[in-house]
């Protein structure tokens, strides 16, 4: 059964008011410009403060997030004027290399039990055009576990469940060394063990719609048509929920946060970022399945870069509702 969670209300509406106003502000500033409003590239980049959460040592993190308004370009701006925080040190661990679309709870800047009621800004100029976004302890931003699962689609908005309040986050554990050396071209190994409570169930469409047409009468033959007929259809129909809707189900992904340059990752990497498209490769995506779970729980991944530089790889594994993040910095030389 489905409860409804006030604060969760509250906190979605409150983020949804002030998307709709960046939103508002890039169109009069002739932002939006074809009828799709949709763009492979040369757009700017909204950054997004998505709430905060106290902390056991009596500290709090503020939550980032963004939305770059490309589909593909994905820009690298350093930490500079460009990109940075005040008022404080500018580099908040913020990342430098950005995906495409939304991101959300990419990132968290803890301050400290006095903050108060300063305001944290983070200021991001991509293509010409800067943005800000404001950090406050504002009550009504205050973020749980219910409303991380909601905002990114796991739940329906306002909504909550047992399991999903019984959901605890996967853990990532990277093996070996946090700082690595590599040459271009060279295939470099990632293991990383993650450790997760089962929770949410994964999703399944086709195979609940098999178990449905079953459970009505059908025969495994006709079942298996219903579901097929039943997925053919979910892949024609535009989306129909207020918020993004999600493919629960464990996975690993690993992308680049800091860092120039084209890198492969082997196998491809499920992504982060909300890309609704169908085939996507994506948990937002209407035909996306969580990729099987090693029986001893590490992923192996190789990664390959094409030019030098240091890097920084962030690897997220996520449950559909929560999340865990881990990093690795890699010297790369010719």
């Amino acid at each position: 059964m489905l409860i409804k969670n006030n604060k969760t209300m509250r906190a979605t509406f409150a983020r949804l008011m002030s998307f709709s106003l960046a939103a508002l502000m890039a169109m009069s500033v002739g932002q939006v410009a074809n009828a799709a409003g949709s763009y492979t590239r040369g757009q700017h980049i909204e950054p997004a403060y998505e709430g905060w959460r106290p902390n056991e040592d009596g500290t709090f993190s503020f939550m980032f997030g963004y939305h770059n308004e490309n589909w593909e370009e994905e820009p690298d701006v350093e930490i500079g004027p460009e990109n940075m925080f005040s008022p404080g040190n500018p580099d908040r661990g913020q990342p430098t290399h950005f995906l495409p679309r939304r991101n959300r709870f990419t990132f968290e800047v803890k301050v400290p039990a006095d903050w108060g009621d300063r305001e944290l800004v983070w200021t991001l100029k991509v293509n010409g055009v800067e943005r800000k976004a404001y950090a406050t302890l504002t009550t009504d931003y205050q973020v749980d576990n219910i409303v991380i699962a909601s905002e990114t689609g796991s739940l329906g908005a306002g909504t909550s469940s047992p399991e999903s309040r019984s959901n605890v986050a996967p853990v990532v554990t990277v093996q070996g060394d946090e700082i690595r050396n590599v040459r271009v071209g060279q295939a470099m190994n990632l293991k990383t063990l993650v450790t997760d409570d089962g929770l949410p169930t994964p999703d399944n469409p086709y195979e609940e719609a098999r178990e449905r047409a079953l459970l009505a009468g059908d025969t495994e033959e006709a079942a298996a048509i219903s579901a097929e007929n039943f997925h053919k259809r979910r892949m024609m129909r535009p989306p129909s929920r207020v918020t993004v809707g999600k493919t629960n189900g464990l996975y690993l992904s690993w992308n680049v946060y800091r860092g120039k340059g084209k890198v492969t990752f082997d196998p491809p990497m499920s992504k982060v970022w909300e890309d609704t498209r169908t085939s996507a490769n994506s948990p937002w995506g209407a035909l996306w399945t969580p990729p099987p779970i090693p029986e001893d729980g590490i992923y192996d991944v190789n990664v390959t870069f094409e030019e030098p530089g240091t890097y920084v790889l962030w690897g997220r594994a996520d449950d559909g509702g929560l999340y865990h993040d881990g990093y690795v910095t890699v010297n790369v030389t010719e």
